[in-house]
């Protein structure tokens, strides 16, 4: 009998995914756990390996189609078997740990806040989600045109538009609490679209990938949302370089993995949070949540987009334990085999465009977080040295810049400063348990 290959939810508030590409043709056969096709989530890309071998004898859904979560993609079985006519399913997902779920029509209610279709509406973009959030929009009071009746950003920008007030307004926990004033009203909330080329104007037209757009989204979102401030720190790596130089031939043989420059700022970006927990924070409305967890995102630059792993507990571990998970979410990342919930939870992230040569950058903050730290190259520098005597010299120091976005909505410049010292002085002095 044929084998229904089904959308599998890569997690709990996915509703939907795009096959990206199939890695076998209708007749080929396919061992089981062997790849079977790739996908594109809002969160991840991710290989979907066969879950039984077999020959695969349908294609139900074609490269570059979005279907609901539980849709029936494909049809394993034996080669002699014909492929059959039936149009795919809806199914519902199974419980965890269930690798058989069984085919049943899925139900919509009203009353039935699980249902596909309400997840599909509600549960939708994290852009649309924060357009929400900022707007004070409920996404149920709003008709989608999206599978299931899910919220595009189509439709919420249409929305936002009839209202006709064009200022986001924040949800108020308490209708009693002060609040910090009013925004002025923006004369049209949906920006107009501009031409991007003249006619006649010799161009070539490649479409966004999934994850392309959604970075897109997602940075003009963060940039309607926070009012972004930044600030530059120089921090002299000198004694790092000389801790990893002494120490990295016997760390690789009691570790198993390579000693970077980055686990050292790992450590010391841990150290500051937990020092400056409203920099670990986030904003909620008109309060502040204090996240009790440092759980650090790494931005890691892939060929097709770029995606952020997260190192839950970043400040339980020590430097082995930060350069073992550091080198292992990226080595997977690239492999397109991280699971949902190494890319959710980050409090905090860091991107280092110093490794290709960048001195220092001005990131844009990561939703729902309220800072990010940009890491420029390691360079050296003649700069001014003074001894403990008062006596000033020039020398040859491995120096970087390191910026910090910040959030001034509940992050003082102040507070970045007093974080980005703390960083600084851990970076110039510790010997993070390595001596």
């Amino acid at each position: 009998m044929a084998f229904d290959v089904v959308m599998p939810q890569m997690g709990e508030s996915i509703a939907e995914a795009t096959i990206l590409k199939w890695h076998r043709k209708v007749g080929e056969t396919i061992g089981k756990d062997e790849t079977l096709y790739e996908i594109s989530t809002d969160k991840v890309d991710a290989e979907i390996p066969s879950p039984l071998g077999g020959t695969l004898i349908e294609i139900l859904v074609s490269e570059n189609q979005t279907v609901p979560v539980g849709s029936v993609v494909a049809r394993l079985g034996d080669a002699s078997e014909k492929p059959s006519a039936a149009q795919p399913a809806a199914i519902s997902p199974a419980p965890a740990g269930d690798p058989s779920p069984a085919v049943t029509p899925v139900t919509h209610s009203d009353a039935d806040d699980n249902s596909l279709e309400n997840r599909l509406s509600t549960k939708s973009s994290p852009l649309v989600r924060t357009m929400a959030q900022a707007y004070g929009v409920d996404l149920r009071s709003v008709k989608g045109t999206g599978i299931h009746n899910r919220v595009t950003k189509g439709d919420m920008e249409a929305h936002i538009a009839q209202q006709h007030t064009g200022a986001p307004t924040r949800p108020v926990h308490d209708p009693s609490a002060p609040t910090l004033g009013t925004v002025p009203a923006l004369a049209n909330p949906v920006a107009p679209h501009v031409p991007s080329f003249t006619t006649g104007e010799r161009v070539k037209i490649e479409p966004m990938s999934r994850m392309r757009k959604l970075i897109s989204d997602n940075m003009l979102a963060s940039k309607r949302t926070s009012a972004h401030v930044y600030t530059v720190f120089e921090i002299d790596m000198t004694s790092v370089a000389r801790l990893r130089d002494r120490h990295k031939k016997s760390f690789l043989e009691a570790y198993g993995t390579k000693l970077s420059f980055l686990p050292f700022i790992l450590a010391a970006v841990a150290k500051g949070l937990r020092a400056f927990p409203v920099i670990n924070a986030s904003v909620d409305g008109d309060a502040i949540a204090y996240k009790q967890d440092i759980n650090l995102g790494v931005a890691v630059s892939l060929d097709w987009g770029l995606i952020v792993p997260v190192i839950k507990n970043a400040d339980q571990l020590n430097l082995g334990g930060l350069a073992r998970s550091l080198n292992d979410l990226a080595e997977r990342a690239r492999a397109k085999q991280l699971k949902p919930d190494e890319i959710s939870g980050g409090t905090f992230t860091i991107t280092n465009p110093g490794v290709y040569g960048d001195v220092f950058g001005l990131p844009i903050i990561n939703q729902p977080q309220v800072a990010i730290q940009g890491i420029g190259a390691i360079v050296k520098r003649p700069v001014v040295i003074t001894s403990s005597d008062g006596t000033d010299s020039i020398a040859i120091r491995q120096m970087m810049f390191s910026s910090l976005s910040f959030d001034h909505r509940i992050i003082d410049g102040a507070i970045a400063d007093q974080f980005m010292s703390l960083i600084k002085k851990e970076l110039e002095t510790s010997t993070f348990g390595l001596e």
